[in-house]
């Protein structure tokens, strides 16, 4: 029997339950992510999912064989939590200590990648000004668009600290890629559009996938370039990517590393063939293993965890395309859409 200990930091905590707090994205999809993994991996056959409070946290992962934790970079909970793992005698399931500071801190990453030749926007460590205005600015360890927003002009730049960094505007397709990372390298798993909101607080609202053809080849690519020279990467890792939307252009860039699982899982086990959570449990154990997407038709999800099909059509082109009203997800909004599963298992008639 293969014990692992599973442990998401913000509905472990009970942060942001209450809708009103501006935590809330961050329960919502915390609680997305921890009940789809958590289901996957009690579907595998001698494995004993472990999950408790923050006060049994060390005791937990002492006991398991390995330790699957979810939580944000921001303040370094991340960092610390995994090195509680280690610290325990546990095992990660998931990007060493090293891994995770790195990849953590968005402007240590941008030097890191720069050195490199990764294509990745410039960025700016506050408090020094960025090359032009408008820019992004956001936390240099943040995590869900916390505190993200567009600044115009110098005159609102001034008051911001080293905490934060800044970054030109990037037009293009907004997408993320997944990866299994193992001792014998990693495997790349469909990218997925992201839907952002346009209301100038960058809210992550769900995504979409398969993405076309052409545009896939080129996120995997950047995504393999941008988790190259990275030590201690293993199990999910997801890379957010900006995909141009000229073709002949094509002037992608790497933007950000979760070190961690990200809300795209629930759409990419709704979309792949087999246990995602067994995947990334055998390649961390150095054993061969695969997923293959099932040709059902396009795939959209909410950040909550609702996923949708649409079987007339087998991709999406462009964020865009992706609805994001709440009433896509239920039947009879949106175009006539299956419901195919949501954060605790397979709902709308399937098994």
């Amino acid at each position: 029997m293969t014990r692992i200990f599973l442990y998401e930091h913000i509905t472990a905590h009970g942060i942001g339950r209450d809708p009103a707090s501006p935590e809330h994205s961050l329960f919502v999809e915390g609680s997305a992510m921890f009940e789809a993994i958590r289901a996957d991996f009690a579907a595998i056959p001698d494995v004993e999912v472990l999950t408790g409070s923050p006060e049994e946290f060390g005791t937990l992962a002492a006991k398991a064989d390995w330790s699957f934790v979810i939580a944000p970079e921001t303040d370094g909970v991340l960092l610390e939590l995994a090195e509680e793992v280690l610290r325990v005698g546990g095992r990660l399931l998931g990007p060493s200590p090293g891994a995770i500071a790195l990849t953590s801190d968005k402007f240590a990453l941008f030097r890191h990648w720069k050195a490199r030749g990764v294509p990745t926007p410039e960025t700016a460590l506050c408090p020094a000004p960025p090359s032009s205005f408008p820019c992004v600015v956001k936390r240099r360890d943040g995590a869900g668009s916390e505190g993200m927003r567009i600044v115009e002009c110098g005159d609102a730049f001034g008051g911001l600290g080293d905490a934060w960094i800044a970054q030109p505007v990037i037009a293009g397709l907004s997408a993320s890629i997944g990866f299994v990372a193992s001792p014998n390298g990693i495997i790349s798993l469909p990218p997925a559009f992201q839907c952002i909101s346009d209301d100038g607080a960058f809210r992550y609202c769900g995504g979409g996938l398969p993405v076309a053809p052409q545009l896939a080849t080129r996120a995997a690519r950047l995504g393999r370039i941008a988790l190259a020279g990275i030590p201690g990467l293993l199990g999910y890792v997801g890379v957010d990517v900006m995909l141009d939307d000229d073709p002949d252009r094509a002037r992608d860039v790497a933007i950000e590393i979760n070190p961690r699982l990200t809300t795209s899982f629930v759409g990419l086990r709704a979309h792949l063939n087999g246990n995602l959570a067994l995947l990334i449990l055998e390649l961390a154990e150095g054993k061969p293993g695969a997923a293959e997407p099932i040709a059902k038709g396009r795939i959209a999800f909410t950040a909550s965890g609702l996923c949708s099909i649409d079987p007339a059509r087998e991709q999406w082109n462009a964020p865009s395309e992706i609805p994001a009203n709440p009433t896509f997800f239920s039947r009879g909004g949106g175009y006539s859409s299956e419901i195919i599963r949501d954060g605790t298992g397979w709902v709308g008639g399937q098994s």
